[in-house]
């Protein structure tokens, strides 16, 4: 029998955004208006239900990536102010070589520097054997999704490091770019997959050493 069951009805994707669109408002009071903040969110949740296998968490996956591209939009206004370098990796699907190199930048860098990743042309998932081959390593990226490459994250990013993805990322002055020519890790087998980490971790390594001061 309808309704019989006593469950609260789900709320629709418009109600959980509207109600992250407050949220990051009251958070971001004084820096941006909250016409943008509504803007950022609907636009973060129709540009990853676009490529998204299962939309389930599409809404809450929707507020995070709206919450830094709020952050890197306050950032690049100098309205928030960036305590450490911003690095941006950005390949083609997000799902490969820029999750690999930001979780390990992350590994390595720790709190002396803020990563951001993106795709000129984002896909479902994160690869199984990028997840894989990152887990040797101690490094979990369960929690992570391929995000679509934005001009507020690239504005807010003091090194851009693409791979693969051609003319995509837009160019401002005062920014380090750098092109990594690194092997698709869809065309490759595991072990293939295992050499363009560790090549990953050879480049960031010499990066963080260029940006970073030493310890």
């Amino acid at each position: 029998m309808s309704g019989a069951t006593g469950q609260a009805p789900l709320l629709s994707p418009d109600s959980v955004l509207h109600r992250a669109s407050e949220r990051l408002a009251h958070q971001f009071t004084g820096m941006v208006s909250e016409e943008t903040v509504e803007r950022v969110v609907f636009e973060s949740y129709t540009a990853l239900a676009r490529t998204a296998a299962i939309r389930t968490h599409v809404p809450s996956l929707a507020e995070k990536f709206a919450r830094d591209r709020l952050t890197a939009l306050a950032q690049s206004r100098g309205l928030l102010a960036k305590p450490v370098p911003e690095i941006l990796y950005v390949c083609v699907q997000n799902s490969g070589r820029s999750q690999m190199a930001a979780a390990i930048t992350r590994q390595l860098a720790g709190d002396r520097a803020h990563v951001r990743s993106a795709g000129s042309q984002p896909g479902e998932r994160i690869l199984p054997e990028v997840a894989l081959v990152l887990t040797e390593i101690g490094l979990d990226v369960e929690d992570e999704f391929p995000k679509p490459l934005t001009d507020d994250v690239v504005r807010a990013a003091d090194a851009v490091v693409t791979m693969g993805c051609g003319d995509a990322c837009p160019l401002y002055p005062g920014k380090r770019y750098l092109d990594w020519q690194l092997d698709d890790p869809s065309d490759l087998d595991v072990d293939g997959v295992r050499r363009v980490r560790d090549d990953i971790r050879d480049r960031v390594e010499h990066l963080l050493s260029e940006l970073l001061p030493a310890r």
